[in-house]
């Protein structure tokens, strides 16, 4: 089932339907004015219904998600059905004086709205299916991506470096290794909680640490964090990944990089701030877009997902702005 509290499905929806009537009464037209004169009396029906049918399946779209796909399909084309007969038996003399009189007109009228409703319902099904191997493979590319073999060799020249000398910390090094990519090779879902994510961040962080030292300085800005969102997987580790790479190593003397989690507005918010070094500004380094997330945020949040990149003369920012979707309480 598509997502019916979306923007950009709500927004698809709306031009669909309509364009549908459009080409109907194109057909049925004997003229140009009989042609306006159908669009109006047709949309005398047409938006009412359209209107209560998305504002239902906002209401219905935490329940419908719940469902067997048949079940939410069967249950949103009646529920239209019944909407599209009621509205029409409170039009009265309008409304059927606009769509034809008589229980043949009533009937083409409900059998209509029921096929437009399942070929919506089709359309967005074929939409997930042919969007789904670019997802998958967006996600791979981004799991390729995390697991550098040069990160990965880098950490266990570190992890050597400091075995003798502090075993305990090289003992951490390596929990935090194991930890990185056992977590990065087990995700599968669309939406993981934004605090796995962190953590992962941090381990990523930690073992970047070991190896840099204090050339590396990391400021969270976390405390209005919420505790039950979530987030897609694979997002804020590449950003991290991308400003130590970018931003902290080609500074002899390091840098800082802010991290910053909070809602506004009920959307979630992600900043990634670090140094800009005059090397990333000349080789374009920091504004290699990272094309996977951005592909993924679009493919599963349509037009309500945001990817922004600010930049100065010395720092430069990534600003991901999504829905703010909650984890179910169990």
């Amino acid at each position: 089932m598509p997502d019916f509290r979306n923007m950009g499905t709500v927004l698809r929806i709306v031009l669909l339907v309509n364009a549908t009537a459009l080409f109907l009464a194109l057909a049925a037209a004997a003229s140009p004015d009989d042609l306006w004169q159908q669009v109006l009396l047709g949309s005398a029906l047409l938006q009412p219904v359209l209107l209560s049918a998305l504002l239902l399946l906002y209401a219905l779209d935490p329940a419908l998600g719940r469902l067997a796909y048949g079940q939410a399909a069967m249950l949103i084309v009646a529920g239209v059905v019944l909407l599209t007969f009621a509205l029409g038996r409170m039009g009265g003399e309008l409304f059927a004086a606009a769509n034809g009189y008589g229980g043949f007109a009533e009937l083409r009228r409900l059998l209509l709205s029921a096929l437009i409703v399942a070929l919506l319902l089709g359309y967005f099904r074929w939409r997930a299916q042919a969007l789904s191997p670019v997802l998958q493979e967006a996600r791979l590319q981004a799991l390729q991506a995390r697991i550098r073999p040069h990160f990965l060799f880098n950490s266990i020249n570190a992890v050597l470096a400091i075995v003798r000398t502090e075993p305990k910390r090289a003992e951490a090094a390596l929990e935090d290794m194991a930890d990185l990519f056992r977590m990065a090779m087990s995700d599968t879902h669309e939406l993981v909680a934004l605090q796995d994510e962190v953590a992962l961040a941090q381990r990523y962080l930690a073992l970047e640490q070991l190896r840099m030292g204090e050339r590396l300085q990391v400021r969270w800005h976390i405390m209005n964090m919420p505790d039950n969102a979530l987030i897609p997987p694979l997002v804020l580790q590449p950003l991290l990944e991308n400003a130590v790479y970018h931003g902290i190593e080609p500074l002899a003397v390091g840098g800082l990089i802010e991290v910053s989690l909070y809602t506004a507005d009920k959307r979630l918010h992600l900043e990634v701030q670090n140094p800009l070094p005059a090397a990333a500004v000349a080789t374009g380094g920091n504004r290699m877009a990272l094309a996977n997330i951005r592909e993924r945020l679009a493919l599963l949040f349509d037009v309500e997902a945001e990817y922004r990149v600010e930049h100065n003369a010395d720092r430069y920012a990534v600003h991901i702005i999504i829905p703010w979707l909650k984890q179910e309480q169990t």
